[in-house]
């Protein structure tokens, strides 16, 4: 069962978010964009290890990132804390997607903790303003052993 949006924004508020009243929704929080980023260089996934690729931070022109087709990473403007007995799955708005992009996120396990990131697809150029609402966190009950522990653990702190 997924957890009601009030439930979601008092965990990301104990974990240090300050929300806006508009951010929070029946079934979740929205999360905002606070930095766009194009990868650069390749990054590598092995069975031993793995590397993120190099990337640049854009800068919006004027008061907007004016964004041309292509994938770009976008790291949302809230700090994050799934907890335990939760999973964490974020959603792109819909207004993204009737303009033609999308935004992936891997899952987002519990007690994972920081500033996350995902992977946002233009399909047709679009202009999307720093602060603006760009997904959906949502929290379900979900059984599991252990908590978060990997490398991506308090990311962007």
């Amino acid at each position: 069962m997924f957890d009601s949006g009030a439930a979601v924004a008092a965990a990301l508020e104990a974990a240090g978010a300050d929300l806006d009243e508009e951010q929070r929704q029946p079934n979740g929080v929205d999360l905002t964009v606070d930095a766009v980023f194009a990868q650069t260089e390749p990054g590598r996934l092995g069975r031993d290890g793995k590397r993120v690729g190099e990337r640049r931070e854009l800068e919006p022109r004027g008061d907007c990132y004016r964004l041309e087709r292509g994938s770009y990473v976008v790291r949302y403007g809230e700090r994050v804390r799934i907890p335990e007995e939760r999973i964490g799955f974020v959603l792109p708005r819909s207004t993204l997607l009737r303009n033609a992009c999308t935004l992936d996120t891997a899952v987002w396990d519990a007690g994972y903790e920081g500033v996350g990131e995902g992977r946002l697809d233009v399909g047709h150029p679009i202009e999307i303003e720093p602060g603006a609402r760009i997904a959906q966190l949502v929290l379900a009950e979900a059984d599991h052993e252990g908590t978060y522990d990997g490398a991506y653990q308090r990311e962007n702190l």
